[in-house]
């Protein structure tokens, strides 16, 4: 057994060597052969273990012995050490007396750990292995193992790490780690033993001597990928790196193909001598390389790289196999302290029916970084409590993994909290599962205060306050949604959402265009409009915008681009926008596909608006958008679908991508919408951000998503159905106050969320505390900010808290966050102090009225707080009264600035 270490000797004390101190070698190592096999400084591949042809004995006084496997020899001259790397480039030599003794406690200590780690994880009934069958072609192929331990509870957990891998017929395959490497045909068992557990896998090697040619795209360009060479920080940006450009992730083939096979007269590439070639050389850094060294020679991508220069360097033939898919396995998993880690394996499949473990090959990342990392085998490292994606990707095709992690909490005890719907059950499931209990049910008060603000943007009032807080029959907060529902309130506030999404402006759509649009979309939430219709109606509008409202969708989307990414982000939650100009970099959408949406809309046409500011949208029945890497017509295309079924002479291609859309062949329509309407009453969506449907951004509950999008389409697309739900559940009832469990839950909703009000909530607010109402030049009196048709000639103050200038058709427009500006503006600012100081502020008419003081401060807590004042706050308030009894005002005042200023006003909870 040999130990790693410096390899130096004390001086004087140079080695003798003799024929037992030979090194043996693992199979992997290219520089070496066993002794005696062929003739000294001939070189060959080891086809298993031996002993080293250049050891000491072969070169007396000057090598010492190498250490197993490494390639790594120790130089002993003058009594001077040096290290010598033979072509393994791997590191670090001690002699075999000082390897025995060191090593010995090393390894028992090491094993002794391990087991301790097995017996932490288990007990196991079982071991799962995958894949249950080992097959590998050529030398090329590596197959990663996974193995997982089963529990009697069916639980697992991942062991791959832990398990010891041994191959019984060393000559056939290599096992490093959990990777299998081909060796030469044959078939072999590999032995996988994790603590008292052991499995045998058969191995097959076949077609060794036949090895395959390295295809460009899944050979040479997957390698580049995997390396990074073709990322948008390095050869795969707009104007490439140091005078050499690959296209972006390897998206576009064709001009690879140009760059590295016919540009400067293939200069990179050297077939004659491939380790020559500036394609390896520059990224192992034997020659200068400003991206650093990205590349190591027994890197997999090394090989295939070595293999497509020495074999021509030759783009794909004609229908060359494809990758058409890629799996991930396992594709969803939980881990569960003591357990930290998950191994990955990935299998791609190709278009001529084969398919390969690409593990080696595909490129990882994680949405949530803070929680879980990923290396580049495809190992996932974490902690704490949460979930994140892993974006597996491997050229164009991308997949997901969704790993859960939870920090077990001994002695845990689920609470078994009451569920008044399908909601709870599965939001309760989730939670259960991370150990994380739900807070208790919010109070009255504080439930009228969110659900009114959630559905009508206004606060509740005094009286209606009293009204819910007195009634002791049961039922009462199902009747208050139902109320509200139907509220005019509710239509004029959920309207300004669509207008925010819209860009629903006067400059885009002229005074009266925002008049007939906005009108538009508050009857048609009055009218409960099934969802699909609602949708229909805008996608296939034409005809003139004061006529036909709906068709002002197209006035805002004024170009092919804009309606494609404005249609694509609101309907199917795809930000597709990056795709315009390459394949996008973190999904499966590619130009082709962009442009085949595009397809859709590039006929729309519209006329100059006339004097009255109308204006026409009309279809034309010819003309077709180019795909600009083919410079062929883009054919129109539906996602998850593939090209779209359109009959000749069909001009109006949008009514077939609205029957598409709103149909069961396509999911992401309603999935979208009921995300969206969770979005919109709990402050955040089961995906979060709520129009950003990537692989990579899984759902925090996906049975509670999915539950949701069918029970949207079996109530024919009702919202208010969908709604219902939601606001029903105890789930949304709860508390917002955290407890000490669940504290850092923030995206499995076992407590309501605490969020600022938004611009406009919190102008209605203060205006509705105060009794003294805004004025927007222009509207009716009594128009409320929550319900404005237009962000044109609203006070500075909304601007302050975020309000949008709905420039752009993303929810994300609008700042929800806080800053000193807002403080100033809310403590010293002019709007503000000119309500509490107006002579017809409640307090003043209160005070005229002969009030008492008790019953104006309780008036002043129901209306700003929704709830009865405390006995504390009470005392506080008439104290502080009482302190100044010439100026009573001036007193109420105060206490009313200082309410205004209160989180428990600006914030919903």
């Amino acid at each position: 057994m040999v130990q790693r270490g410096t390899g130096e000797v004390p001086p004087g004390q140079e080695r003798s060597a003799s024929r037992e101190e030979r090194c043996v070698l693992s199979p992997d190592d290219h520089s070496h052969r066993p002794a005696g096999a062929q003739e000294k400084g001939s070189r060959q591949i080891d086809s298993g273990f031996g002993e080293c042809a250049e050891c000491p004995a072969e070169r007396p006084g000057r090598y010492d012995v190498c250490a197993a496997g490494t390639g790594w020899h120790v130089v002993s001259q003058r009594g001077q050490m040096n290290m010598v790397n033979s072509r393994s480039k791997m590191f670090c030599v001690v002699t075999l007396v000082v390897a025995v003794i060191a090593a010995g406690p090393v390894g028992a200590a090491s094993a002794e750990k391990t087991s301790r780690q097995i017996k932490a994880l288990g007990p196991f009934e079982k071991l799962d292995v995958q894949p249950a069958e080992v097959q590998l072609q050529d030398r090329y192929d590596r197959v990663q193992v996974v193995v997982t331990g089963v529990r009697a509870d069916g639980s697992v957990a991942d062991l791959t790490g832990l398990s010891r891998f041994t191959v019984e017929t060393p000559d056939v395959v290599s096992a490093s780690g959990s990777r299998i490497n081909a060796l030469g045909n044959g078939r072999t068992s590999l032995r996988i033993d994790v603590g008292e557990h052991s499995r045998r896998i058969p191995v097959q090697v076949a077609g060794f001597e036949k090895s395959r040619v390295v295809r460009f795209e899944t050979g040479l360009l997957a390698a580049l990928s995997k390396q990074g060479c073709n990322s948008g920080g390095c050869h795969g940006a707009p104007s490439g790196k140091g005078g050499f450009r690959l296209s972006l992730r390897g998206f576009n083939p064709p001009l690879d193909v140009q760059t590295l096979i016919r540009e400067q007269f293939a200069r990179r590439t050297n077939p004659l001598d491939p380790s020559e070639s500036l394609l390896l050389r520059k990224p192992t850094m034997q020659v200068a390389h400003g991206g650093g060294q990205q590349l190591q020679a027994d890197d997999p991508a090394y090989g295939l790289i070595h293999g497509w220069i020495g074999e021509g360097c030759r783009p794909d033939p004609d229908g060359a196999a494809r990758c058409v898919r890629t799996e991930v396995f396992p594709r969803d998993r939980v881990v569960k302290s003591p357990a930290t880690s998950q191994q990955l394996r990935v299998v791609a499949h190709f278009s001529d029916g084969s398919s390969r473990d690409i593990t080696h090959l595909a490129v990882y990342s994680s949405s949530n970084a803070g929680l879980a990392t990923v290396d580049r085998r495809g190992l996932v490292t974490g902690g704490g409590t949460g979930q994140t994606g892993i974006l597996v990707r491997f050229l164009d095709k991308m997949q997901a993994a969704r790993v859960t992690l939870i920090e077990n909490r001994p002695g845990f005890v689920w609470p078994n909290p009451v569920s008044a719907n399908k909601v709870d059950q599965l939001v309760h499931g989730r939670l259960q599962v991370l150990q994380v209990p739900p807070s208790p049910a919010s109070s009255d008060g504080q439930f009228l205060r969110r659900v009114s603000l959630d559905l009508t943007g206004l606060l509740p009032t005094v009286e209606s306050t009293r009204a819910f807080l007195s009634d002791k029959r049961p039922g009462k907060r199902g009747r208050l949604i139902e109320r509200l529902l139907v509220s005019d309130e509710h239509a004029l506030f959920w309207a300004s959402k669509w207008a925010d999404m819209f860009r629903v402006t006067r400059g885009q759509l002229g005074s009266r265009g925002v008049d007939k649009f906005h009108r538009w979309l508050v009857a048609s939430i009055q009218d409960n409009r099934p969802y699909d219709q609602f949708v229909t109606d805008l996608l296939t509008s034409q005809g003139d915008t004061f006529g036909n409202p709906a068709a002002n969708y197209f006035r805002a989307a004024a170009d092919t681009s804009d309606a494609t990414e404005t249609t694509a982000r609101h309907f199917l939650g795809i930000r597709i926008q990056c795709a315009k100009c390459h394949n996008h970099p973190y999904e499966r959408w590619t130009q082709a596909n962009y442009y085949g949406i595009a397809a859709f809309f590039n006929r729309i046409q519209r006329t100059k608006p006339d004097k009255s500011g109308n204006l026409v949208v009309w279809v034309a029945r010819q003309g077709e958008l180019n795909d600009p890497n083919s410079g062929q017509p883009a054919v129109p295309w539906l996602p998850m679908t593939g090209p779209a079924p359109i009959k000749d002479g069909e001009a109006d291609r949008r009514v077939v991508l609205a029957r598409w859309l709103v149909g069961e062949d396509n999911p992401l329509f309603a999935r979208v919408e009921v995300n969206r309407l969770w979005a919109w009453v709990w402050g955040r969506g089961i995906i979060e951000p709520a129009d950003d449907f990537r692989a990579s951004n899984p759902p925090a509950n996906p049975e509670l998503l999915n539950w949701l999008e069918a029970e949207f389409r079996r109530s024919g697309f009702d919202r208010r159905h969908v709604l219902r739900l939601i606001l029903a559940s105890r789930t949304y009832q709860r508390d917002s106050l955290a407890t000490g469990e669940n504290r850092r839950d923030t995206d499995s909703f076992s407590h309501a969320m605490v969020r600022r009000m938004t611009a406009e909530q919190i102008l209605d607010a203060i205006c509705q505390v105060t009794g003294v109402p805004e004025t927007y030049g222009g509207l009716p009196p009594g128009t409320r900010a929550t319900q404005l048709p237009s962000p044109e000639g609203t006070p500075v103050f909304l601007r302050v808290f975020g309000k949008p200038k709905r420039e752009t058709s993303c929810d994300c427009e609008r700042d929800s966050g806080s800053n000193l500006t807002q403080f100033l503006v809310l403590a010293n600012g002019g709007l503000v102090n000119g309500k509490v100081a107006h002579a017809k502020n409640r307090f003043r008419l209160q005070i005229a009225k002969g009030w008492s003081d008790t019953r104006i401060v309780e008036d002043l807590i129901l209306a700003a707080y929704n709830r009865l004042p405390t006995d504390q706050e009470m005392k506080t308030a008439l104290a502080h009264v009482a302190q100044r009894p010439k100026n009573r005002e001036e007193a109420h005042e105060d206490i009313q600035w200082a309410i205004l200023n209160s989180k428990e006003f600006l914030f919903q909870h």
